[in-house]
């Protein structure tokens, strides 16, 4: 006799239905997790595209550029537009603004460099630079020596011994005297005068030679003179007068004057000469010199 086939016991069953649930709720879970995993991602990229993204790169400097020009309806379906137009106006501000300080300091910095120059530049006929010497009264140390061992002093007696202290009408403006010479503190154009007296009066003890040498005819001759790197000095005028007096005359008397404008530089050097330095008269009023800057 034989027994029929067992089939599966309703435990058996029962324990594949158990598995094929877990199974399936395992896939569902999965499913589930990549499909928000996705949305999420795509929701990342599209608020970073709208909102950080649209303030970097090439876009916003266009933007600053063009600020201006973009329509209203342009800006009205740009999301990003208000920040967008704030920050370019705040950039640009602020360029002006670094723009304006710099050249402010640098205005300033150049007007101070100017007024430094100008302090420094040596000041035009504006500032007075003037001479004028008058005769001294002590004649013995006013004439140089009739020989002069000097390899540049020129014709004649060059005068040593002027009066420029300020006494009676003598001064110094921004010009230097040196053993009788004007030191020129600039270059430009002068105007130089001078003036010498020469008087001749006879007196009993004077020695007759020295008397018949005088009543002679005599040229009496005033010299002005440059002094510059030249070996020699350079005659800038010369003036002449011939003298004969009377024996019958108490005094003789001459003046000679004379004035021009030269061009002189910087560290040049003007002197008066003249000849017959025994009869020259040092009077303030009548023998003087002087020069002016006029340009």
């Amino acid at each position: 006799m034989m027994l029929p086939a067992a089939g599966p016991s309703p435990g058996q069953t029962c324990g594949a239905v158990l598995v094929a649930a877990v199974l399936l709720q395992s896939v569902c879970v999965a499913v589930t997790f990549l499909y928000f995993t996705n949305e999420l991602k795509q929701l990342r990229d599209t608020y970073s595209k709208s909102g950080i993204a649209c303030l970097t790169g090439e876009e916003i400097g266009n933007f600053i550029q063009n600020s201006d020009l973009i329509e209203s309806e342009d800006r009205a379906a740009d999301p990003c537009w208000q920040v967008k137009w704030h920050l370019g106006k705040l950039i640009k501000k602020m360029i002006s603004r670094s723009y304006e300080e710099n050249i402010s300091a640098v205005n300033a910095e150049r007007a101070l460099t100017l007024s430094r120059t100008d302090e420094q530049q040596p000041r035009g006929p504006l500032n007075r630079i003037a001479a004028h010497l008058t005769g001294n009264s002590n004649r013995k140390n006013s004439l140089s020596p009739r020989i002069d061992p000097s390899a540049r002093r020129g014709s004649g007696q060059k005068i040593n011994n002027w009066e420029s202290s300020r006494k009676g009408h003598s001064f110094l403006y921004n010009v230097e005297l040196r053993n009788g010479e004007l030191v020129i503190p600039q270059t430009g154009f002068y105007y130089i005068y001078s003036q010498t007296y020469f008087r001749f009066r006879e007196n009993e003890n004077e020695d007759s030679d020295l008397l018949a040498q005088i009543r002679n005819p005599k040229q009496l001759v005033q010299y002005v003179y440059k002094l510059t790197n030249y070996p020699e000095p350079i005659l800038l005028m010369k003036s002449a007068r011939t003298s004969c007096w009377s024996k019958k005359a108490e005094y003789g008397l001459y003046s000679i004057y004379q004035g021009g404008v030269f061009q002189l530089k910087r560290e040049d050097r003007i002197f008066v000469s003249v000849s017959n330095g025994d009869i020259v008269d040092m009077d303030k009023e009548a023998s003087f010199f002087g020069a002016f800057m006029i340009g």
